[in-house]
């Protein structure tokens, strides 16, 4: 039997021992190879021996440690120096990323958008890899990482191309749970979602009449003894089709009777399997990008007060502080979108030949392209320091949105570039930069607009007078 090629040991590594490593919270720093004999390490804490590599590629033992030797008649792949994600290094989780993605590519997504469908597949790949319970604590089966890791995976989800809007829908939406929940909330739920047994992806806030102005929500929850009893409408929920459990943020205190607007909102866990057809109507929404998009009708819909977040009446608090990790994850997958686009329109530039020369040549195509690099970077930049704020428990408001603004808008300054550099073939479906064009033009738009960040700034930060 032939030993596996270095090509062979790399691909098997990054598609099954990263993300294994990757759900204890250790990643490779060094990848070192030897032949000829076995490289002997002191100290060695676990070994992971594929002694029949092609016969037994999915039946192997690990135990997760900081040094893995793996041999093979003769050849040996030793991975050492594993690290905690705190010192930011991330090029072996995007490396890992990329790997995964490569399964998944833009034909996969390109069926999908063409039948509005839900990303099952690639779901399933991303919870089996332990990525969608990247923040979720190890106590209840995740990674324990933070937002700065998060990032990264979203990050590189759409620098392959990909959508993972259900995957930072989930990651944003737990932190609630996770957070304001009790014990009993977290220990019911959180290991189920961190394994993929059930789904937490859907968060029921916007409604047809109230715009970004939550404070006026419609969507009653009246107490009724041992539950609550929900009526009222909301719109542009996505996944809720697709979800076990949804946040239901929703009026328990009638507007007249609080002393501040923001008063009187909580938060419930609603049971999706057990509420629809049963005071619960979803109807799908098809819109411009696939989301998944519903609006959700609610008539006396009867859910247990247990299921209640945190303390009534204080849900509008709860979701402030989900927002600034939101705007963050989302802002990575702007950045990874960008250098989606930049990547197209640069080689796209250089292999398009008019008039005897690469169309790259004329500055007219080169400076939009250039100039959109240089905002990509700067955008970065903000979204990292946001992260890193966030993850050591800083104030981060004015970070957070800056960054998405920022992230955005540079997104969608080169979706506009790729599209004017491919010219007539960028709206092609088979060269996929209207689908990503139609994608990213969502978050000029949420989860939060760019004019009420621009508000935000002005008011908050700058101290001028409030505009609305």
């Amino acid at each position: 039997m032939r030993a596996p090629s270095c090509n062979e040991l790399d691909s098997y590594v990054h598609a099954i021992v990263v993300p294994a490593l990757f759900r204890k919270r250790t990643f490779i720093h060094n990848v070192y190879r030897s032949s000829g004999h076995s490289t002997i390490v002191s100290n060695t804490l676990a070994l992971v021996h594929f002694s029949d590599f092609h016969r037994h590629r999915a039946s192997f033992a690990i135990k997760f440690t900081r040094v893995f030797d793996i041999k093979y008649s003769g050849a040996s792949l030793l991975l050492t120096k594993a690290k905690n994600f705190d010192d930011g290094t991330h090029d072996e989780l995007r490396s890992a990323i990329r790997g995964l993605c490569r399964d998944f590519p833009d034909t996969y997504w390109r069926e999908l958008d063409e039948k509005r469908a839900y990303p099952q597949a690639f779901v399933q790949a991303m919870t089996h890899a332990g990525y969608m319970a990247t923040m979720i604590p190890e106590t209840y089966g995740g990674a324990g990482l933070g937002v700065t890791e998060a990032s990264v995976i979203l990050e590189e989800v759409h620098h392959c191309g990909g959508n993972a809007a259900a995957c930072h829908a989930q990651m944003y939406i737990m932190g609630t749970l996770l957070r304001h929940g009790s014990e009993a909330h977290k220990q019911q739920y959180l290991p189920k979602i961190a394994d993929g047994s059930i789904r937490l992806q859907a968060f029921g806030v916007s409604e047809p009449n109230t715009g970004s102005d939550t404070t006026q929500l419609k969507t009653t929850a009246i107490r009724r003894q041992d539950h609550y009893v929900i009526t009222g409408q909301k719109i542009w929920i996505s996944r809720a089709e697709h979800s076990d459990l949804m946040l239901l943020i929703a009026r328990t205190t009638p507007a007249d009777q609080v002393k501040k607007r923001t008063d009187g909102l909580s938060i419930l866990l609603v049971d999706l399997r057990e509420a629809v057809d049963h005071g619960l109507t979803i109807r799908p929404i098809r819109t411009m990008m696939n989301h998944s998009t519903t609006e959700l009708f609610f008539d006396n819909l009867e859910v247990p007060s247990e299921n209640l977040i945190g303390e009534e009446g204080q849900g509008f608090r709860y979701l402030l502080d989900s927002l600034n990790a939101e705007r963050i994850l989302i802002a990575s997958e702007c950045i990874g979108d960008a250098r989606w686009f930049i990547e197209r329109a640069c080689r796209y530039a250089n292999e398009r030949v008019v008039f005897y020369r690469p169309i790259g040549k004329n500055q007219g195509v080169q400076f939009p392209i250039a100039r959109g690099y240089a905002n990509l970077e700067a955008a970065r930049l903000m979204v990292a320091r946001a992260a890193s704020l966030f993850d050591s428990g800083n104030a981060c408001g004015p970070e957070a949105n800056i960054s998405k603004l920022l992230a955005a808008d540079v997104s969608w300054e080169l979706a506009n570039v790729a599209l004017q550099t491919y010219g007539g073939f960028g709206f092609a479906e088979e060269y996929d930069i209207e689908r990503k064009f139609r994608e990213t033009r969502l978050y000029q738009v949420v989860p939060i607009s760019t004019n009420l960040i621009l508000s935000y700034l002005a008011e908050h930060v700058l101290g001028l007078p409030r505009s609305y």
